[in-house]
Formats: structure tokens, sequence, C-alpha cells
């Protein structure tokens, strides 16, 4: 008999997110469906504002990737207005774009996906002299890995253990699965960078702010172009970049690099990560302009995983649609022309497996109807994986000579197939690659710079908006998460509709009108879990998209009582309760 187990919340992400699938007897996943619970309601906000103003409210959408929102955003005014901004502005912004990918990609590894492959008890009971002789088998300049400061992580470790509230940060995990499979040995060395990619992610914060004057929510980002002129100008900030940068680009090379090459070859036979994802099509976009015309990414759609060719993106072609997303209008619509009308339908009542392993009352999805905030997004009515690994695969498949050349050094050290990208391996490394990417060329963008600051100065230019003439554009391209687009019109010298399709709407949206599953739903079916009460193999392969559904504050109460009621007029009006 099928029983139904849900995972709620999903931790170790940004935002809300509820993960129920229907198991079989033989503990096989028959059927899956992925919930977010809260409301983004940003593109309601911004109707009827100067659209001069909506990249700065268009960040808050996230506390990470607050400068993916704020640079797309500012992209979508830009092209509307019809503004060319200046070769200075579109490098600075590159620089600022390296910041956050060489911050984003390895606190995604370490922090939110790691313990998915390391355990962490297991690392108490490492040789560390042992642990810091095999670090040298994945790098000739191992981080963090000599043999007193491996003993230091241990000690540093035990005594969260020996607190009464347990493991501290590490606690209620599922230490000791079956699935893992690090060696004593590897789980301390990948414990030991756990803990020192938290310096990398102060040290990265304060790469942003050079620039970006604070980090999160920079501020140096206007239409038409950047306002940070006098650092660029300054040569201790410059050099003050250049160092903190090339410290960040060290950590991804010998310690994030390492760590992937050490996982691929250990979950290389795990059935849970090589497990082949359910949709194979992948769009990804044009990004890091590291010279004049010369981008680090490619753009293109990919279909059926055939690597043999890339189709260029027509724009037309994406749509949303809500069938089983809580809003009421159900039919697919270009973002320029989409709707946010909230229709909130709840959840049922039924049972689950419980924490005991027996069945539960519970609050359930209900599958037939609505089921999540986030809508259906389809590419020429298919859905799309979008991400690190989208990215790496139409670069790969486009020829792209820096692309192939990480993939082909990647499979050749770890002896994995070329089919193994197809994977929650494949995801995970993708990410890493993209990061390596960046630390290895960005730095072209800086020399640019600073060659062609020598004969220009310019870093804004000018632009009037005719308050008679309508408006419409976008900004699109690559972030962490993956493609991401923001959709605005301009009516009346303000904002008519706004529209953000972000990458995790790509990858999280429910089953379309035509019981299409998106990429987290059908990449659950099939998997096998070996404890239903310790589904690891479900979180794993959530968390290797690295979710982002934050953009609200959220109240629920866990037996789905209604905790208040609260109504706010979008167009400057008071909230009352």
């Amino acid at each position: 008999m099928s029983k139904r187990v849900i995972v709620d919340p999903i931790t170790r992400i940004e935002g809300h997110l509820r993960a129920e699938v229907i198991v079989g007897d033989d503990g096989v996943v028959q059927d899956a469906f992925v919930s977010s619970t809260l409301w983004r309601g940003l593109e309601v906000i911004a109707k009827g504002r100067d659209p001069r103003n909506i990249p700065l409210m268009m960040q808050r959408i996230c506390g990470v990737c607050t400068y993916s929102h704020y640079l797309k955003s500012t992209m979508a005014v830009e092209d509307a207005l019809g503004i060319t901004i200046p070769y200075n502005a579109e490098l600075v912004r590159t620089l600022m774009n390296a910041a956050l990918f060489i911050h984003d990609h390895p606190v995604h590894f370490y922090h939110l996906h790691g313990v998915d492959w390391v355990d962490i008890v297991s690392a108490l009971s490492a040789d560390p002299a042992k642990a810091s002789k095999l670090a040298f088998k994945y790098t000739d300049n191992p981080i963090g890995t000599g043999e007193n400061e491996l003993k230091k992580v241990q000690e540093k470790v035990a005594k969260f253990a020996k607190n009464p509230q347990g493991l501290g940060p590490f606690a209620n995990a599922y230490w000791g699965h079956g699935t893992y499979r690090f060696t004593p040995e590897q789980n301390l060395i990948a414990l030991s960078h756990y803990l020192k990619a938290l310096e990398m992610q102060r040290t990265a914060a304060q790469l942003m702010a050079i620039f970006g004057a604070k980090q999160p929510h920079p501020q140096s980002l206007v239409v038409g172009g950047v306002t940070c002129v006098m650092d660029i100008l300054n040569p201790a900030k410059m050099g003050e970049y250049l160092v903190k940068f090339q410290e960040l680009a060290d950590f991804i090379n010998n310690a994030y690099y390492a760590d992937i090459v050490m996982a691929a070859e250990m979950y290389k036979t795990e059935p849970s990560v090589m497990k082949p994802m359910g949709v194979k099509n992948f769009m990804a976009s044009k990004e890091f302009m590291v010279g004049r015309n010369d981008y680090l990414f490619n753009s293109g759609i990919i279909m059926n995983g055939d690597l043999s060719k890339v189709l260029e993106i027509d724009e037309d072609m994406i749509t949303e649609e809500a069938t089983h997303s809580w809003y009421s209008d159900n039919d697919p619509q270009h973002p320029y022309n989409g709707t946010t009308k909230p229709n909130y339908t709840g959840f049922v009542d039924g049972d689950s497996v419980g924490p005991d392993g027996k069945m539960v009352h519970s609050k359930m999805i209900n599958e037939k109807e609505k089921y999540s905030w986030i809508k259906s997004p389809r590419y020429n009515g298919e859905p799309m994986e979008v991400g690190p690994l989208a990215s790496i695969l139409v670069g790969y498949a486009s020829g792209n000579k820096k692309v192939v050349k990480v993939v082909g050094d990647f499979l050749g050290k770890t002896g994995v197939p070329a089919a193994a990208l197809f994977s929650t391996l494949g995801r995970t490394a993708g990410r890493m690659l993209q990061a390596k990417l960046v630390a290895d060329n960005a730095l072209i963008a800086f020399n640019n710079l600073i060659e062609n600051l020598k004969v220009d100065q310019e870093t804004c230019a000018t632009y009037t908006i005719d308050k008679d003439k309508e408006y419409k554009g976008r900004g699109i391209g690559e972030v962490p998460r993956g493609t991401l687009s923001h959709w605005i019109r301009i009516k009346n010298g303000v904002v008519e509709n706004y529209q953000a399709v972000v990458p995790s709407t790509w990858n999280a949206g429910p089953m379309d009108s035509k019981g299409a599953k998106g990429p987290y739903e059908a990449d659950l079916i099939g998997l096998k879990i070996k404890d239903l009460t310790q589904p690891l193999e479900i979180i794993r392969i959530i968390h290797s998209y690295d979710p982002c559904i934050a953009c609200a504050v959220h109240v629920m109460d866990t037996k789905g009582k209604t905790l208040s009621e609260y109504k706010l007029d979008p167009l400057y009006g008071a909230c009352s309760v």
C-alpha cells in the first residue's frame, strides 16, 4: 500500500518550500508534488510607481541574491527606455556580479547542501594525520587541512556535541544515513572547509561592498549605469578588490573544486545521486561581459539532453500558467501581460508517515487542485531546468572553449562519464564549475576596466521618460541560480505592469494543465528512499537546485489554523488587521 511522506519545511534553503511524495511498498517514489507556501507579491507593489525606483525595491525579493534582482530590474527599465550604458558601467557590473557568484556558490555547497554529502559525526572519528595526507590527493595546494588544523576542527565540533543543545548548527540531521559515502577522513576534510567557508563569506561580502557600498542590498546601480565612479578611480579600492578576489579564487580552486572531485569519486556509485534527472530540457542566458562583445557564458536551449545542437531563445515563447498555482488566471501568459491575482485554496486533511514511521493525521497538498504559490513557467509549452548546470551544458554544447576545457578536465580527473552530468552529482558539479570559470576569468573584466579608464571615465548614460509614450522592456540573464528575467511595461511615466520570472520558479513550479511536471517534481519520481522517516535522498535532490523561495515574511500555524488576516493596499495604503 502506498504511503505519503511530507517534508515541510525543507530547511537550509532561502524561503519556504514543502515536498510531498507518494511511495510504494518497495520504497520507490511513485509521484511527487512541491509547494511554495509563501506569496511574493512584489509585482503588485510595483504597479503605479516611478520605474527608476523599482530596481531598489525588487532587490528586496531576496536577502541573498539581492544584486541579481537589482541588476535585472535595472536592465529591464534600461531596455524599455532604449538606454545603452557606458562600457565602464558594464565592466563594473560584471565585477560586482563576480563577487556574488563566488560568494553564492561556495555558500550553497558548504552551508546549505554540504551536509547532504558530509557526515559531520563521522568526521569526529577521523585520523587527522591520515586526513591531512589524503587532502593532497585532490589538490596540490590544500586549504585548512594541516594536521593541527584538522585536530582543532574536531575539538571545535566535539564541544558542540557536548553542549546540552546537541550539535548546535549540525543538530537534527540524519547522521549515519545509509547513503553517506565519504570516509571519516574525507568527512573531516570537508568539515574543515565548511568552517573555512564561513570566513570566506565575510571576505565575499566585503568584495561586493567595494563597488556596491554595502552587502546585502548594494546601492550603486542606477538606471543608465553605476554611481561608484570615485571608487573605480581610486587605486586603493581597485587593489583591495584584486586582493580579496584572489583570496576567494584560491579557495574555489583548492577547496571547493577538490571537494567536488572527492564527492564524484565516492558518490558515483550511489543510486540516489546518480539517478537520471526527470527533465532534460535546459535554458541558459548570456552573462558576464568581460570585454567588448565578449561574454563568459552563452545563451541557448537544449532539448531532451541532446548536446549536438543548441537552439536560440525566442523570448516570445516564454509563458507562465497557474492551473495548479494559487492564482486566479490559469491560462498561459507572456510575462509582459502576466497577472498576479492570489486565489489561495489551502490544504486538505489526510494521513502521512510520522517521525516514528506510524501514520499520522496531516494537512496535505490537494494535487487535483491548486497547491503552490509558484507559477509554472514554460518555454514553447515545455518545462525547462535552469541553473549553473544548464549554463555549463549550453556553453559545452556551443563549443565555448573555456567551458569545454573545465568540463573535460573535471570528467578526466574524476573518471565519470559525460552522462553523469544529467544527475544530482552533475548539477552539484556544474555549480562548482561555473564558480571556477568566474574565479579564473572575471579579472579579464578588471584589467579591461583599468585600460578603458585611461581614456574614458564615463559611467552613466543620460535619458528621459516621455509620459506620453508607452514602453516595455526586460532584463534577462544568468544569475547564481539560473536564468532570471524581469519584465516591465511603463505608461504615463509609471509602471503599468511588472513580472519577475525567477530561476526557482522554472525549477520548482507545479505540474501544468497537461500534467507535465517541473524539474523538482520530475526528479523525485523513481527515487528509492531507504528509510521513510529519514528521507535524506529527497532533501539532497531538492538542495542540488539551490532553491531560493524567499520573498516575504510568512507566519503559519503547524496545525494549519489561520493566525490572522491582513489587508494591504498596494498603492500607498495602510495595513489593517
